[in-house]
C-alpha cells in the first residue's frame, strides 16, 4: 500500500486537540494497515520521528432506512506520538 492509501483522514475533535500539546496526533487510517505500516506512512508523509503508534477499531453500527436495515462501515483510528526533539505537524497548526 502507499503511503496516501494508509492514511485516510487527520480526526479533529475537542480530545484530540487536547492530544496534541503531548505530540499526539490522530488519523483515521485503512482497516487493514498495522502499526508498522502507519508509522512509516506518517514519517515518509510529514518528515518526523514517530515513538508510539495506538490503533483503535470501531465496527460498523447499525442503522434502519425504513423497513430495511443496514451497517455503516467499520473505522479505525490511530493516535500516533512522536518523539520529544520531533518538530510538530504543521498540518494541524493552521
Amino acid at each position: 500500500m502507499d503511503a496516501r492509501d494508509i492514511i485516510k483522514r487527520p480526526v479533529i475533535t475537542e480530545r484530540s486537540t487536547d492530544l496534541m500539546a503531548e505530540k499526539k496526533y490522530t488519523f483515521e487510517v485503512d482497516v487493514k494497515a498495522n502499526k508498522t505500516q502507519v508509522k512509516d506512512a506518517i514519517e515518509a508523509i510529514f518528515g518526523v520521528k514517530v515513538e508510539k503508534v495506538n490503533i483503535m477499531n470501531y465496527q460498523g453500527k447499525f442503522k434502519r432506512m425504513g423497513k430495511f436495515g443496514g451497517y455503516t462501515n467499520k473505522r479505525r483510528k490511530a493516535i500516533v506520538k512522536l518523539t520529544t526533539d520531533s518538530q510538530e505537524i504543521e498540518f494541524f497548526e493552521a
